[in-house]
């Protein structure tokens, strides 16, 4: 008889994203902080910050539940100098995915770097692992999306408490209903 497989502990998984231009990049940050709170990452940290756009994803935990935050940083590299864990820089140039997962999973904190219209070449190197998710053009919306689904896979419901109010699974519509902050005895 086989022995059974030990539950994989998840990984603390924070984003940076660097080279955010304000006015300019809103919307697709937004679509980033989006995608890293709803597939289980912890944190984004802004660079640099963005305090609308900070509190257009504090309403939407808020409202869909869960501890996600966003925090606007001056200067990325603080950010990855304080790391304490694997520093994963998602870049269409790095190694592929399939070839680094194995050792990703043995990180308990992550921190996934994704850049903006340009990234600093310094990042390559302050990284522990460059990461490719393809050796292709990509958004870094769908290379932190496909990262974050490999290395964290579904995230449990549990990660979205305190929600007002939640999604209803259906085959077809929509269906949203408020959530009760009553205690059940």
């Amino acid at each position: 008889m086989p022995a059974p497989r030990r539950k994989r502990r998840r990984p603390d998984v924070a984003v940076l994203r660097v080279g955010h231009r304000l006015g300019r990049d809103p919307r697709l940050t937004t679509h980033l902080a989006l995608a890293a709170r709803a597939l289980g990452a912890s944190r984004l940290y802004l660079h640099p910050p963005d305090p609308d756009l900070a509190e257009r994803i504090a309403a939407v935990a808020r409202r869909w539940g869960g501890s996600f935050e966003v925090t606007g940083v001056s200067s990325w590299k603080p950010v990855v100098a304080a790391h304490r864990g694997g520093v994963v820089h998602l870049t269409m140039y790095g190694e592929p995915l399939t070839r680094v997962l194995p050792r990703l999973r043995q990180v308990t904190r992550l921190l996934a770097v994704v850049g903006g219209a340009k990234v600093p070449p310094a990042l390559f190197g302050a990284a522990d692992f460059n990461v490719a998710i393809g050796a292709q053009p990509h958004s870094e919306v769908a290379a932190l999306a496909v990262f974050l689904d490999r290395i964290l896979e579904a995230p449990a419901p549990s990660m979205f408490r305190g929600a007002e109010q939640r999604i209803v699974p259906q085959r077809q519509g929509k269906k949203v209903v408020p959530v009760s902050k009553r205690k059940v005895r």
